[in-house]
């Protein structure tokens, strides 16, 4: 089909239904509403993960947008090359101006990525990084990342993984970004906004998305956007923003469901539930609390 009827077909859609992505996966699901949300033009950037072995198996492409992969450990780099030329460009009369959206997974962002990432952010580059975060480097072997919650069984933590999650947030706030914020597929219209907010700020933006992965996880691919929902109603993964400094809860969980209604449809946490691992399932809650804790204090501190 040639690609002016494709644009008919599909519109907005920057990535296209041909694509192997598995039955279920959070990650394109997220993916694919934020390139709706995205304000053409853009040029998307990813590195090595699951999103681009999934969409880009040579010779065929699902992309229908502008996108460059590079290297895992490269992509804020990379991106903030494309932005520093556009620049260029644009001085001198060429082209129109494009966001540049760098997409890549925790993997990518959190671990062997964050170098690269933490200098675009310190030298300003006008970008949107979003991670989709599977919460484990899923694509090669389902290995334990800096975004792998405590106590997830993985190929390389088969007893449970010992340390808390990496707190990539605040670390971005820290880097000075006018705009941070985390995100959910189940929340889709809330996750639109932010996408249209951050592309909207002149400025390195970032946003975190959870995006549920059934091989990973160990989970029935139809409970994806259920456990993406049960992720935030159990203050596991809280919905928030922090543009200039300020905290802001955009989705004020008053009054939580049991973590055990998340962890038990996922078999990465089935130990966790046996009577003799009580203290490890006592660590995790008191993970989930103490984030929840200090994000309400943050946000006490900036009313609205």
């Amino acid at each position: 089909m040639p690609i002016s009827k494709l644009a008919d077909l599909y519109g907005r859609e920057g990535l296209s239904p041909g694509h192997s992505a598995c039955q279920g996966c959070g990650a394109t699901i997220a993916v694919r509403q934020v390139l709706l949300a995205a304000e053409p033009p853009y040029i998307v950037v990813s590195p090595t993960g699951c999103l681009e072995v999934i969409s880009t198996p040579y010779p065929f492409t699902a992309w229908r947008v502008p996108w460059v992969h590079v290297a895992f450990e490269n992509a804020a780099a990379v991106a903030s090359g494309i932005e520093a030329a556009l620049n260029v460009l644009e001085r001198k009369g060429i082209g129109r101006r494009h966001k540049v959206i760098v997409i890549g997974g925790d993997g990518g962002t959190f671990d062997i990525g964050l170098q690269a990432l933490s200098g675009a952010f310190e030298r300003g580059h006008n970008i949107l990084y979003v991670c989709y975060d599977n919460e484990a480097y899923m694509n090669t072997g389902i290995q334990r990342s800096a975004a792998t919650p405590p106590g997830s069984i993985t190929t390389t933590t088969p007893a449970g993984k010992r340390e808390r999650k990496k707190d990539i947030v605040s670390i971005l706030v820290g880097h000075g970004s006018p705009y941070v914020a985390t995100a959910s597929p189940h929340l889709w219209k809330d996750l639109t906004n932010k996408v249209r907010k951050a592309q909207s700020i002149e400025g390195p933006t970032f946003l975190h998305i959870i995006a549920p992965c059934p091989r990973g996880w160990y989970f029935d691919p139809h409970l994806t956007i259920k456990l993406a929902k049960l992720a935030v109603e159990t203050r596991i993964f809280p919905i928030y923003e922090v543009e200039n400094g300020r905290y802001r809860i955009n989705y004020l969980i008053s009054r939580p469901r049991p973590v055990e209604d998340y962890l038990r449809l996922q078999n990465r946490f089935a130990h966790l539930l046996r009577p003799e691992n009580a203290a490890l399932l006592e660590e995790f809650k008191r993970w989930v609390e103490d984030r929840w804790s200090q994000l309400l204090k943050m946000a006490e501190a900036f009313p609205a």
